[in-house]
């Protein structure tokens, strides 16, 4: 390999990894920290939310970041919200290869349906952690546990995010990350996790599923691939900007932002099928 060849391949690795990282790494020593209002192994849900709701975070984040602002909404609306930590590789959260991911999910809403006595649960995630339920759903048994799947800002069919174009015969961005972040692969547009996953089709029979974008994602691109294929019965797909043209949120923060708080709501609050499309968010 040329000097020109390794000097370009160092400088997409600095730019690819400050991209997926956004605003720094969740280190696994803030391992089991539970954002507010989550994790009350006593809650037994009511009449009024049956199904639990469990909390899934993205890539390199760990529950207590990415929660902080949804999980004591949901608290206060009633819900029993719980949330985990899964893929540590290296010491860094929601790395590791995603269907050992989806294995760890498994465990976790087993011990969810236990406690609660729910039969199922409403799964909410960000990023990775939209899209890595549907490996469960899928492949694991899920769907006959998954009541509602709602993705915010999901990477269903993964990102072309490239930065620069790498060299002839030189690995993608992504595949520079092997080495720690096997997620990051898998999350690669036509990597072969994505295209096992995508193979029985964007959803499977019985739950509904609510896909939450902003046309400023950064990460997962083009935002359109964030979306499901399904009937209207069964998928809603929302643009925020449709809605709300002036919000500026982006990728990682689009968890704490209090339109797509009204949104997660508004799916949650459907117990047959998905959000509402023609819901009108109060805007900000």
């Amino acid at each position: 390999m040329t000097v020109q060849k390794r000097s370009v391949l160092s400088a997409i690795a600095i730019l690819a990894f400050s991209l997926f990282t956004g605003a720094g790494t969740a280190s696994a020593s803030t391992l089991e920290v539970s954002p507010p209002g989550a994790n009350d192994w006593g809650c037994k849900p009511g009449a009024a939310h049956p199904y639990p709701v469990v909390l899934v975070p993205g890539t390199f984040e760990n529950m207590a970041k990415n929660w902080s602002t949804l999980s004591p909404v949901l608290k206060s609306e009633g819900y029993c919200v719980f949330a985990l930590n899964y893929g540590e590789s290296n010491g860094i959260d929601a790395s590791g290869p995603i269907a050992d991911s989806a294995r760890e999910l498994a465990s976790f809403v087993d011990a969810v349906l236990a406690a609660t006595g729910a039969r199922q649960v409403d799964v909410v995630g960000h990023s990775q952690g939209g899209m890595m339920p549907r490996y469960y759903m899928g492949f694991l048994g899920g769907a006959k546990k998954v009541h509602h799947l709602v993705g915010i800002s999901p990477s269903n069919h993964g990102t072309t995010g490239l930065i620069l174009p790498p060299p002839d015969g030189a690995p993608s961005e992504m595949q520079l990350f092997a080495p720690f972040c096997q997620a990051c692969v898998d999350q690669e547009a036509g990597s072969a996790f994505l295209t096992g996953l995508n193979s029985i089709g964007d959803t499977v029979r019985g739950p509904a599923y609510t896909v939450i974008s902003t046309i400023h994602d950064e990460v997962v691109t083009p935002y359109q691939s964030q979306f499901l294929s399904g009937s209207a019965a069964q998928v809603t797909n929302v643009t925020i900007q449709n809605m709300c043209p002036l919000d500026p949120i982006e990728h990682d923060q689009t968890p704490n932002d209090p339109v797509v708080h009204q949104w997660v709501l508004n799916a949650l609050a459907h117990q047959d099928g998905p959000a509402d499309p023609g819901f009108r968010p109060a805007c900000l």
